[in-house]
């Protein structure tokens, strides 16, 4: 019987960041600056990856992770070039020499009000947003937008009274605040344009005949009894439930199943 040489068995690379990423096999790494500092790291991370691969620890600015919660906007410059780059760290790859710092709170004014009381006229947001009209159509808050959101468009829409259209136009915005951050005019648009599509959906969009009907039967209690039996069960008895339901079909077309229990329907 021969001797064979025991090898030690190859690990791949792992980096200890928020979801466990894998590194690709002779990853290069590149030089990124970090509040000033530069640190090494490799090149197929975002910028949240990376950050975390240089020791830092996200405490606030991550969220999601999908580039959907808008906790992570990031500003960021490449060496000797005079313009300003904006993302989301969890979305961006980094690039060598990046010079980055992440904006996750931006301080801007946030009107108080009630939805029930100030109507579905333009005129209410212009009160509550008076500064609405400091806008000189700079559009820098458009091109710090890291979803592509025409802010300029729904702003001038607002000014000109024209609701609908900055609720369409503002539909995509994660509420980050990279665009008043480089407001000329120091307006808060991610506040006005959630305010546009409250007012929108309250008091223009026309109301769904199925949404009515429902909300009509919640309040007849016509689900009372399924919730208590629901609110009875061990956690165990709901993973089971759970687990067991009766899933609609990935590719159903919209509109076109129904479960076999129509109970609750």
């Amino acid at each position: 019987m021969c001797d064979v040489e025991k090898k030690a068995p190859q690990k791949t690379p792992r980096v200890a960041t928020g979801d466990r990423a894998i590194l690709p096999e002779g990853a290069k790494t590149i030089p990124v600056y970090i509040m000033g500092k530069r640190y090494e790291v490799p090149e197929t991370l975002t910028i949240m990856k990376a950050m975390e691969f240089a020791g830092f620890k996200f405490l606030r600015g991550a969220g999601c992770r999908g580039g959907i919660c808008g906790a992570c906007p990031t500003v960021y410059r490449m060496a000797g070039d005079y313009k300003l780059h904006f993302g989301l760290a969890c979305q961006t790859v980094v690039e060598a020499d990046m010079y980055l710092a992440q904006i996750p709170f931006f301080p801007a004014n946030r009107a108080e009000y009630k939805i029930e009381e100030i109507g579905g006229a333009a005129e209410a947001i212009h009160a509550l947003y008076p500064e609405l009209f400091r806008c000189v159509a700079c559009n820098l808050c458009t091109k710090a937008c890291p979803m592509d959101v025409d802010v300029l468009g729904y702003i001038s829409a607002l000014k000109q009274g024209n609701i609908k259209k900055a609720a369409e136009l503002s539909f995509d915005c994660i509420q980050c605040g990279l665009c008043a951050s480089r407001c000329m005019g120091e307006i808060p648009q991610y506040h006005i344009a959630q305010l546009a599509r409250r007012v929108y959906g309250r008091y223009i969009q026309a109301q769904a005949a199925h949404l009515k009907a429902r909300v009509a039967e919640i309040e007849s209690g016509k689900y009372d009894a399924m919730l208590q039996d629901l609110s009875a069960m061990s956690k165990e008895e709901l993973e089971k439930c759970y687990v067991e339901r009766e899933r609609e079909p990935d590719l159903a077309s919209p509109g076109t199943w129904q479960p076999n229990e129509k109970q609750y329907l």
